[in-house]
């Protein structure tokens, strides 16, 4: 707890700002059905009601709350962010672990399967897998992490080449450490404090990816991701001529904008508070 409130005090102010923002969002996604007077799913009033005491953000076209399918698409959104940014992590951390201690034909292969991918354009791909695949939840998981693995691959691969060139490093290797010892032992709490910094800004690109997927009518339709409300009231094409786009737009679009922008400036301030350089 004083390392947090110690990272907190050294935040700057968009970043204490941030992390309220991003507290409250995760209060909105475990108690949604506090916060929201209302089924997410089940019509509780009239079509295109405007902002009022019973509807904070108004209706959609079906008279579904729209404040509750924002507190839905938050525990959606925040669940597809930090999964993804949590398998691609760990997943790219060992893989870029194991690269970068044994080298040779194994390393070659997997860099160049990993310039591939950032070299190709990740969402048209993305259509595709997810289209291929499905539109479920743990389908669109796999799709983000298979996408995003990259990055912490090659961030501890390069640690891991310089790290294990250290005189404790051979010592330990004198004495029979193997890989298993060395990556619990002496890489991993090395390569932690710069994969942070990745995994924060991988939960971003995942909320945006599935946000995009979403908008494009390739999410899960049972689902009330931000993406798919603004998929359904660009779809209706009558907000155009009438004040609907007030409400039924602004509130995801709004957001999703706070919510990059928060977690952008959380890690922006996370790598300076571990000092850390890549």
């Amino acid at each position: 707890m004083k390392k947090v409130a110690k990272f907190f005090n050294k935040c700057s102010l968009g970043g204490k700002l941030s992390i309220l923002f991003l507290i409250f969002l995760m209060l909105m996604a475990v108690f949604g059905t506090i916060f929201a007077r209302h089924s997410a799913f089940i019509p509780s009033g009239s079509a295109f009601t405007a902002p009022n005491s019973e509807h904070f953000l108004g209706t959609d076209d079906l008279g579904i709350d729209l404040w509750a399918q924002l507190c839905e698409g938050a525990k959606l959104s925040l669940t597809i962010g930090i999964c993804s940014a949590l398998l691609s992590g760990i997943a790219g951390s060992f893989i870029g672990i194991i690269c970068g201690y044994y080298g040779g034909v194994l390393d070659k292969i997997v860099m160049r399967i990993s310039d591939i991918l950032i070299a190709i354009p990740s969402l048209p791909l993305m259509i595709v897998m997810g289209v291929f695949f499905g539109a479920a939840i743990r389908n669109i998981i796999l799709v983000l992490a298979i996408f995003s693995w990259t990055g912490p691959a090659r961030i501890a691969r390069s640690k891991v080449i310089s790290l294990k060139e250290e005189k404790f490093i051979k010592i330990a290797e004198s004495y029979g450490g193997g890989i298993f010892y060395l990556t619990f032992k002496h890489f991993l709490p090395a390569v932690f404090p710069i994969v942070m910094v990745s995994f924060i800004r991988l939960i971003n690109r995942g909320i945006v990816s599935e946000a995009s997927l979403s908008f494009l009518g390739l999410g899960d339709p049972t689902a009330k991701s931000w993406g798919l409300i603004l998929n359904h009231a660009i779809s209706f094409k009558a907000i155009y001529f009438t004040d609907f786009w007030k409400w039924w737009l602004v509130g995801p679009f709004a957001a999703i904008t706070l919510t990059v922008l928060s977690i952008a400036i959380l890690a922006r301030d996370t790598e300076k508070f571990l000092n850390v350089k890549l």
